[in-house]
């Protein structure tokens, strides 16, 4: 289980749900990156890199990049035309804010260069609508819940 990030481009008039369900329906067709998003990923590894310190690439010819940070968990994935970033429920408390904190960093980078909106889906909103505080509260929550369940 993890914390999702997801970046969309929404048309006027459109609605989140509208814009979510379109995603899942695309999902089903693998495509190749488009050049703009290839690009995008050239911009956005060595801010990521600052921002994180090492992280690990992954790329799979022009149908998939992945960058993971080891350290928090943290992967930013593009697959065809999606573009992702995911955190596991590892973390609570001051360590999930200071987590959440560079994923909304690094959503912000993200956003500008391929131009697409950071969604969160946990929250059901764009991130920018978002205080880290109510983020952090979740994760914290889902994280403790999850090691109350199964240990760790």
């Amino acid at each position: 289980m993890s914390y999702d990030i997801y970046f969309l481009s929404r048309r006027d008039g459109q609605s989140w749900d509208e814009v979510l369900e379109a995603m899942e329906d695309a999902a089903e067709d693998s495509e190749p990156i488009p050049p703009r998003l290839l690009e995008a990923w050239d911009r956005m590894v060595p801010q990521a890199r600052v921002l994180l310190g090492e992280v690990d690439i992954t790329e799979y010819e022009n149908e998939s990049r992945d960058l993971s940070h080891s350290g928090t968990g943290i992967d930013l994935s593009v697959f065809g035309d999606e573009v992702s970033i995911t955190v596991p429920y590892w973390h609570a408390g001051d360590d999930a804010a200071v987590v959440l904190g560079k994923v909304f960093a690094l959503s912000a980078i993200v956003e500008k260069e391929t131009g697409l909106t950071a969604y969160d889906p946990q929250m059901e909103r764009p991130l920018a609508e978002i205080q880290t505080r109510g983020a952090t509260e979740l994760m914290s929550t889902i994280t403790e819940d999850l090691r109350s369940r199964y240990g760790g």
